[in-house]
């Protein structure tokens, strides 16, 4: 195992970063050196490590470690895009989190990270028609980390959700790429309605806590959504929206919002 991974590392850079990272983690704490062992240094590339988390976590008496194990490394060996969508999302956590310092720190310890790969395995599921199966994984998500989105929804790269305490988004939800959003936010629907209900989030819009956005509307590209606003009408590009319900405040304060995580307020 330690060879493949000596070969993998020369083509892969953020998995020889991981790697390193996690043998310096073991030197400075040697108690956690099993579970850092386990998590990353038995396994030979990055999807490996992470179809090996997800067993790890969303496992019960209902699902075994191994049943679990075995369909992330299907998952991932079927569709190489899983892999690269891991990697952006943990480049958007390193680079957009200020309490992330190493990149193991995500793949060990936060659930936002954990959870949007389990949703990613779940998606790949009910694209392949496997639709009890991913309400199963929907369900251990919910279960294990406290964020709940629908397998059908489409969530792109780079997504960073931080803190990721009581997410909820909707089956009909889309969401772009480079995406931030912080604890407490909905994307849902506004009622029993049927159908496409859910809401539209272009790329690089930063979504503040506790912010609620409600049926099928189009949220700008690059726009930000303050903390505490319900948006119940579309919001165009490039601005700032704050309220209940939600009025545009201003613009967006900057190119790309999602990815500085400036959310403070300059109103004139």
């Amino acid at each position: 195992m330690a060879d493949a991974r000596k070969k993998v590392t020369t083509i892969d850079p953020l998995w020889r970063r991981l790697c390193d990272e996690a043998e310096e983690a073991i030197r400075l704490e040697p108690l956690v050196g099993a579970m850092v062992h386990s998590a990353l240094l038995h396994h030979s590339t990055l999807e490996r490590a992470l179809a090996h988390r997800f067993a790890m976590k969303l496992s019960s008496p209902e699902m075994s470690e191994q049943v679990l194990r075995d369909l992330a490394d299907e998952a991932y060996a079927a569709d190489p895009d899983l892999g690269g969508a891991a990697r952006a999302d943990l480049m958007a956590v390193y680079e957009r989190d200020p309490a992330c310092h190493k990149f193991i720190q995500p793949i060990l310890f936060f659930k936002g990270y954990q959870a949007v790969q389990a949703y990613r395995i779940g998606h790949w599921l009910w694209r392949m028609g496997r639709k009890e199966m991913s309400y199963f994984v929907q369900m251990r998500i919910s279960e294990v980390f406290g964020v709940d989105i629908h397998p059908a929804a489409k969530l792109g790269r780079g997504l960073m959700i931080d803190h990721a305490h009581s997410i909820v988004i909707g089956e009909t939800a889309v969401v772009g790429d480079n995406v931030s959003m912080l604890h407490s936010v909905t994307l849902g629907g506004t009622g029993k309605e049927d159908g496409d209900r859910h809401p539209k989030i272009a790329d690089g819009v930063l979504i503040g806590a506790g912010a609620k956005v409600l049926g099928n509307i189009q949220v700008g590209q690059c726009s930000r959504i303050a903390a505490g606003s319900v948006v119940l009408e579309e919001v165009p590009r490039n601005t700032t929206v704050a309220g209940v319900p939600a009025r545009v405040v201003g613009k967006a304060g900057c190119a790309q919002p999602a990815l500085t995580m400036d959310q403070i307020l300059k109103l004139d």
